[in-house]
């Protein structure tokens, strides 16, 4: 049996055993493109099964996915794949509410139930806003938003506005990954250690696409970075070493014997923010995740926007990545790589006073700093309880 046929009957054995569950099991579900999103995930569900004692059941499309090990015991995991076995549980989907990180529902291949009235919630896998890196479309089809902050609200209802679109339920939810962070560095940004320590350590982790930062200047950005002392990490998006790979093998040609360089591809990790004095990025979203929980600055290479909707500009709100680089770092132009240096020492020069200023924009710009767990796990308890006793899963 080749392994392809092998893993599809794998996927259609756990289909099977996810729709032979009793209709209470299938209350709460969550979905899972990939084994990232548990850093998502994670907060709430926690919540969900210590605190308020429910279960919940969670289908992931990566066989490697540490959900499936996982010994928590009111955690009931699926693999179900990204190939046909997920698109008939989805369209067949017999569930109390479905939690995903997972846009464009029922506007590309994935689409909502046909045989039930599932209550589909959708939780921000970024802090970026919803109408430029997003497609058009790529939120209306859902039916509670957790917002990260007041600019998704804002956009929502404009976007809604603008299209005669039905009003979403909108939860002041928050973001749990950084969360996640803050906890792990004690709800502070860097520790004296990281700020009396020597060499200065960079992390370049941008987004990704043709006229992405690594595509377009790696070699030449790290090799200024190099020259002039730091301690560098390149942290590649996914896609680029899907869709580039030969970007991260110039990269690894070049620097790998370099004792101040070094290629960190698990996204998952958090190590290499922890260490880093600065990042420098370009539209990603892990930018706003490194200021918010680290509260250091970020360099911004001023290349052009990340639109994945032309029509954004129908939306009258300025996106958030756009307004807010000056406000936890700077912007560099693309043809001006050589003042780099320079930058960072500036930028480096008050870190204290930069935290100070970075802890007031989070404040203002994510909803629940610390809390967001257990905001997600009530309002997806709420929406279950009501969705079942009115019409159960069936």
């Amino acid at each position: 049996m080749s392994f392809p046929l092998a893993s599809f009957f794998r996927q259609w054995a756990q289909m099977r055993r996810f729709n032979a569950l009793p209709a209470t099991a299938r209350t709460i579900v969550f979905y899972a493109e990939d084994a990232s999103s548990w850093a998502h995930f994670e907060p709430i569900i926690e919540q969900l099964t210590g605190s308020l004692g429910r279960e919940v059941c969670y289908l992931t499309s990566s066989s490697a996915d540490p959900i499936l090990d996982d010994t928590n015991q009111k955690i009931r995991a699926f693999y179900i794949g990204d190939g046909a076995v997920r698109t008939s549980l989805f369209l067949c989907l017999r569930a109390g509410v479905l939690v995903t990180t997972m846009p464009d529902l029922e506007t590309l291949h994935l689409k909502r139930s046909r045989l039930r009235p599932v209550h589909y919630v959708y939780v921000f896998h970024s802090l970026v806003s919803t109408h430029m890196v997003y497609r058009k479309g790529a939120f209306d089809h859902y039916d509670t938003i957790l917002c990260s902050g007041p600019h998704h609200v804002r956009e929502i209802r404009e976007t809604e506005r603008c299209y005669g679109l039905n009003p979403r339920r909108l939860i002041e939810h928050g973001y749990g990954r950084l969360d996640t962070i803050l906890e792990l560095n004690n709800g502070n940004g860097r520790s004296e250690v990281a700020l009396e320590r020597q060499k200065t350590q960079v992390l370049v982790a941008p987004s990704w696409g043709r006229q992405g930062l690594l595509e377009a200047s790696g070699l030449r950005l790290a090799g200024i970075l190099l020259d002039a002392g730091y301690g560098v990490v390149v942290r590649p998006h996914p896609m680029t070493r899907r869709k580039w790979p030969e970007v991260i093998r110039e990269l690894e040609d070049r620097f790998s014997n370099h004792p101040a360089f070094a290629l960190e591809t698990d996204v998952a990790s958090c190590e290499s923010l922890g260490q880093a004095d600065i990042m420098i990025s370009d539209w990603s979203g892990a930018a706003l995740e490194f200021a918010f929980g680290y509260e250091r600055p970020v360099l911004f290479v001023d290349l052009p926007r990340k639109v994945n909707n032309p029509d954004y500009g129908d939306i009258g709100c300025h996106p958030l990545e756009v307004t807010i680089r000056a406000e936890i770092g700077e912007v560099v132009s693309p043809q001006d790589l050589n003042r780099v240096p320079e930058k960072i020492e500036r930028l480096g020069a008050d870190r204290r006073a930069f935290a100070d200023r970075i802890r007031q924009v989070r404040q203002r710009t994510v909803y629940n700093v610390g809390s967001s767990g257990a905001v997600g796990a009530a309002a997806i308890m709420g929406i279950a309880d009501k969705v079942t006793s009115q019409k159960g899963t069936g």
